[in-house]
Order: C-alpha cells, then structure tokens, then sequence
C-alpha cells in the first residue's frame, strides 16, 4: 500500500511540473507582462527597470524554477486588472466553488446511483422507462440552455427561487459559507441542480450498465443458486463489483464539476473561480489565468490519487498485484 501510494505521488509530481511549465509559458508567449502593468506614458528606461525587477531579463529556467517554488507557497503574482495579489482573489472565491460542486457532487451521487441500480432491477418497468427517457435530456441539453431553464421556470415565472448571487453568506475564518442563511441555501439550489444534472444522468447510465452486466456472471448465478435473497444478491454481491469502475469515473466528475463549473457560475453569476477565470479571459490576466490551470491540475491530482486508493481497496486484484 505505501509503495503504492510513492508511486502515485511521484506521479503526481511530474504531473504538476508539465502544468506548471504550460501556466507558466502564458507569461512568455501570451501578452507582455510589462505592457500590462504600466501605462502608455511610461518611458522606456522605466519598462526596462520593471523588467529587470521582475526576473524578466532571466534565463527561461532559471525563471521557471522561481516560478514553481512561488506557486508551491501560494503565490501566483499580482493581478494585472485587480492589483491585488492572485492568492487573495482566489481565497476569496474558492470556497464558492467548492462548495458548488461538492454539493452537485453528492446530488449526482445520491440520485444517480439508486436510479441506475432500481433501472437495472426493474428494466422493463414504467418508471424505468420514464427515467431512462429523462435522462437523456440531462445528457443531450447543454449546461447553459439547462439553467437559463431553470431561471425561467424557478425564478421568473413561479418566484420561488433566486436567479442570480450566492444570497447572504457567514464568515467562518477565511471560509465562507451559505449553508448557515436561508437566501444562501435558496440560492445554492438552482446552480447546484445544473451543475449536478449531467454527471446525475451518466453516473446513473454507467451504473446501470454494469448492474446489468454484473448480474449476469457466473458468481451472482451462484449466489442465487445457494438461496440468498434477492437484497443480498443485489446490493452486496453484484453492487459492490458495480462500484469499481464507478469510483474511477465519479472521481474524475468531481474534478470536471470543479473544472468545468464555469459555464454554470456565468449564468448564475456565482462569485467562484470559474467566474473569476471568464473574466481573467477577457481582460487578458494572465496571473489569474495560471493560478486557475495550476489549481484546477493539483484539484485533479488529489482527487485522482483518493480515488486510485479507494480504487485499490475495492479492487482485490491491485492488492494482488502489487504484492506480486
């Protein structure tokens, strides 16, 4: 297990350094630093003092390495639109995010593992049918057209929901949070469902997928043949050989609902990183830009590396292997 565990960092290390190489290429290939932090009356002389003053006049490599030791201590520079420091922006936005997909995160796992498992039970039934039938509406309709939707329905037309913000929030050190305030929780519900509704649909698709392969073993055959019940059979024996493959793959969700929440943040204007990064685009703010892609991997990484551990507990053939 601990071998395991080095081999996987040492993984994750190198990972970070190629992501750290393609964040920090922006500042070099993408704009100019210098261009960006002054003003057009800005003399010559003084640019060049700027860029002297910035290691920019330094070897690529030699600026790279700096470049990688501040960012392991949090430090992505200062904005160029906000000038404030980059780490700042994103503590203040970061728990925003998280806690956006985390909550999407355990919507999608709480409803899209017990549909997946009651329409492989029951594939022929109405109700079956009816979600299967829904879900592909969660897979086809696009992210934005899904919560414009919503806003529609929830906010303008029925007035039961916020259409925009994160409501009222409580400060709980650097942390903050809406699920201490009712407009926080009112306006958590309509992103957290857009955001969740994809990732619902296809842990429910894949579940159901292997629930139908898995009770056609041999193994479920014979358990059946000894007299368990139908509830043991189901949900010790055939769910459990279901999961493996739907860690690896709810994982690698829960880095794309952190990655890819941008879409959802823009429509609902929820002031998160993904938001953040939207605006970093159109003004060009190329520290922002690195610290959201060096973020965004390590997120990646760490969740990679908890699901391959629970990937290894699951899975009694790694063990196996790896003892061999």
């Amino acid at each position: 297990m601990i071998s395991f565990v080095i081999k996987r960092l040492l993984q994750s290390v190198f990972v970070m350094l190629a992501v750290a190489l393609i964040a920090f290429s922006m500042f070099r290939y993408i704009g100019d630093p210098v261009s960006n932090m002054v003003g057009q009356d800005t003399t010559q002389a003084e640019r060049e003092a700027l860029a002297e003053r910035l290691g920019l006049n330094d070897p690529f490599f030699m600026q790279f390495g700096r470049f990688v030791v501040k960012a392991a201590q949090g430090d992505f520079g200062i904005s160029y639109k906000y000038r404030e420091p980059v780490s700042h922006l994103i503590e203040q936005r970061l728990a925003a995010t998280l806690e956006l997909s985390f909550v999407s995160a355990i919507l999608a796992l709480a409803i899209g593992i017990p549909a997946g498992v009651y329409t492989a039970l029951r594939p022929r039934g109405l109700l079956s049918r009816a979600i299967m039938t829904l879900s592909l509406v969660g897979v086809s309709l696009p992210t934005f057209l899904i919560g414009i939707l919503l806003i529609l329905f929830f906010g303008v037309i029925l007035r039961w929901l916020p259409t925009f913000g994160r409501g009222d929030v409580v400060a709980i050190g650097w942390w903050t949070t809406g699920f201490l305030t009712v407009s926080g929780i009112k306006s958590l519900i309509l992103p957290a469902i857009t955001l969740a509704l994809f990732q619902m649909t296809l842990i429910m698709r894949l579940v159901r997928a292997e629930m139908l392969e898995v009770l056609r073993t041999d193994f479920v055959k014979f358990a059946r043949a000894r007299g368990l019940p139908d509830r043991s059979v189901h949900f010790i024996h055939a769910l459990k050989n279901t999961l493996v493959p739907v860690i690896t793959i709810t994982g690698l969700q829960l880095g794309s609902l952190i990655a890819f929440a941008i879409i959802t943040e823009s429509v609902f204007q929820w002031p998160g990183m993904g938001l953040l990064f939207i605006q970093a685009i159109s003004d060009v703010d190329i520290p922002i830009m690195a610290a959201y892609l060096v973020l965004i991997a390590f997120f990646f990484v760490i969740i990679n590396m908890i699901v391959d551990i629970l990937y290894y507990m699951v899975d009694p053939r790694l063990r196996a292997d790896n003892a061999g």
